[in-house]
């Protein structure tokens, strides 16, 4: 089925439903002395269940929690995330990225308060470089979002948002420190300043040192030392403007590769080094203007420097991404709608290998209408035209429709990108541009992704399945031309990737139960040119259950249980499956006054890579790796634990 079938057939299915006035039955929505969420990812301004593209928010006490299980970046937080799966890129160096419903990990937008803070293309580093300290929510959007963010969102978007100081001045601390010699410092400060002003300073130092866990001279854990500073700036004024400001800066230096005195087979030391240096400045500011008018702009630069050591190879480069939006939103009776225009220009320029600098200047129009059917069905376009100077004008459509019968959501989505191909695949952020040859002839990849979503809410129960599908046309690959030579070619054919998602809650008291399903079909064009093959790394079948129970300002106690079934492997000397496997883990939390005692233990059944094959490669591939891609996790059980103090109001 393609997926414009797939998406006839959602919209199909929801206009089968006539929109009558459903019976009376409690609400979904939260009561009207509960804090109303308003999602920013969308730029419609409207509550989180009146959206019709489904939108799905971690919020602040699921945040709370995973900042206890890995207080140095927002790693854990998005993989347990149903349809996200973070995948560990170059297992030498520890970088991940995220991969939303199948599709690779470098089609997702990531972004601070819906900047591109971490760069247009944030590096498989960066999603490690993120501390959670300070979000006060994250909004996750699936499938292709071109229409509102341009090339970068084929896949999707993560918006972490930045927490608002309250009335009164607070304070946060904590201090964890892990089995495996890792340790984590984190500070939290904000405060008003009166006049509508407020501010907020976030800072971290984080540390994990080397670790080789099979004894074979290779480091299965790499080490990093990294420190970041955040201040941001609010301010409200009564009239409704508003104006956020952010700058940041992060280093961070990582270790892998070949332990002092130890070699590689083929009888030489393989060091790993990377130093990262990332400096930004964004602006997000709204003024109210006559009528139902609001005039918009956000604006964002980042500078990223890195250093690179691969074996006998140093590879210098700087990548800087500059953004400017100007927009004007409004209303009337059903309706709202926001138009605009964008500019994005990102800069890539290596000092050793000159042959692969880029600079993509890409100005854009983008228009954006919702209009309420009925009281219980709206309907939602947006499209985008981008001015691309390397890639040709491209447009970006999106329509969205939402029915709310009773306690039952009923939305279906169908939307189209495109992604501007870069040399930095996964294997080449893993190996460097030493093997690469220049790029010729490449063309953008498009997609388009469909999905339809059936969500339910009454009393104690929650539940939601999606039915999800993405055909990826002409998608890159990189495929060798000689024993250490490789080319990134875009690929004859389709990717085609079909899937169900469902998850189901019960909450009784301070007693939360969740448990969630995911069925991935994806199949891409086999580079020999024999028909479709299995996509590697991508398990079709995945799932978690998760029970908490939580006193507020007292404990908390959860336990996790994850399944990850087999996948197909690429050019893997040990084996063409992995092996399926589980996770468990148990967090106790203590609270006394303003301290709260802290410890977590993840992966306690102990499943590590290396306990079933090597990780190091026999022969080097011809990308220049010397592992082999990550399949199951390759840490190995972690016990962490620590102390968070707290002051002023959240205390």
């Amino acid at each position: 089925m393609s997926v414009l079938s797939f998406a006839l057939l959602a919209g199909a299915l929801s206009a089968q439903v006539a929109p009558t006035p459903p019976p009376a039955a409690p609400s979904a929505e939260p009561s009207s002395d509960e804090p109303e969420i308003v999602v920013q990812a969308t730029r419609s301004n409207r509550r989180l269940g009146d959206e019709p593209l489904r939108v799905e928010v971690l919020d602040r006490e699921e945040i709370e929690e995973k900042i206890l299980m890995r207080p140095g970046n927002v790693a854990m937080m998005l993989s347990e995330t149903s349809g996200l799966r973070v995948q560990v890129t170059a297992p030498a160096i520890g970088a991940a990225n995220i991969r939303v419903q199948g599709l690779d990990g470098r089609f997702t937008q990531l972004l601070a308060d819906g900047l591109p803070l971490y760069g247009g293309q944030a590096s498989s580093l960066g999603l490690l470089q993120i501390p959670p300290t300070d979000l006060g929510r994250v909004e996750v959007i699936k499938g292709a979002v071109s229409a509102l963010y341009g090339a970068s969102a084929l896949g999707g978007v993560i918006n972490l948002v930045s927490r608002r100081p309250g009335a009164a001045a607070e304070a946060e601390a904590l201090l964890n420190a892990t089995s495996r010699d890792g340790a984590d410092a984190t500070a939290y400060l904000a405060a008003p300043l009166g006049g509508g002003f407020g501010v907020s300073l976030t800072g971290g130092w984080h540390r994990q040192s080397v670790q080789d866990l099979d004894g074979d001279g290779w480091i299965d854990i790499p080490g990093y030392r990294r420190w970041t500073v955040r201040p941001r700036l609010f301010f409200e004024q009564a009239g409704g403007a508003r104006v956020f400001a952010t700058g940041g800066i992060m280093e961070e230096t990582r270790t892998g590769g070949t332990l002092a005195g130890r070699i590689v087979p083929d009888g030489t030391a393989f060091a790993l080094r990377q130093r990262s240096v990332r400096r930004d400045l964004g602006v997000v500011a709204s003024a109210p203007l006559s009528g139902d008018l609001t005039l918009g702009f956000r604006a964002a630069g980042t500078v990223q420097d890195h250093r690179h050591r691969f074996g006998a190879v140093s590879e210098r480069d700087r990548h800087d991404t500059l953004f400017a939006e100007a927009s004007l939103a409004g209303g009337a009776g059903g309706t709202t709608w926001v138009g605009g225009i964008a500019w994005q220009r990102d800069d890539y320029h290596s000092r050793t290998f000159p042959a692969f600098d880029y600079r993509y200047e890409v100005p854009g129009v983008f228009a954006q209408a919702e209009h309420d059917l009925t009281p219980d069905v709206t309907l939602a376009g947006s499209a985008r035209l981008d001015l691309h100077n390397r890639f040709d004008t491209r447009l970006s459509p999106r329509l969205s429709l939402l029915w709310k019968p009773g306690p039952w959501k009923v939305r279906a989505s169908a939307g189209r990108g495109f992604y501007a191909p870069t040399p930095f695949v996964e294997e080449i952020e893993a190996a460097g541009l030493s093997r690469l040859e220049p790029l010729d002839g490449l063309e953008a990849e498009t997609a388009t992704t469909a999905t339809f979503d059936l969500g339910y809410a009454q009393g104690a129960w929650e539940a939601n399945a999606t039915l999800f599908a993405s055909d990826l046309h002409r998608p890159t690959e990189l495929v060798a031309v000689a024993a250490d030579r490789v080319r990134l070619v875009n690929l004859a054919g389709t990717t085609r990737i079909r899937g169900v998602e469902t998850l189901l809650r019960w909450r009784r008291g301070a007693f939360v139960v969740t448990g969630n399903y995911v069925f991935t079909d994806a199949h891409e064009p086999d580079p020999a040119g024999a028909g479709h093959r299995w996509k590697a790394l991508t398990p079709r079948h995945t799932a978690g259950l998760v029970a908490m129970v939580e006193r507020a300002g007292a404990h908390r106690i959860g336990a996790e249980l994850y399944f990850t079934g087999r996948q197909r492997l690429d050019d893997d000397p040990y084996r063409t499956r992995s092996r399926p496997y589980v996770e468990l883990g148990l967090l106790a939390e203590k609270t006394l006054g303003a301290v709260t005692l802290f410890v977590n233990a993840e992966n306690i059944l102990n499943v590590r890579q290396t306990r079933y094959d090597p990780i190091l490669r026999r022969l080097r591939a011809p990308d220049g790796r010397w592992t082999v891609d990550a399949w199951a996790p390759t840490e190995g059980f972690v016990l962490n634990g620590g102390v968070r103090l707290r002051l002023g109001p959240a205390g």
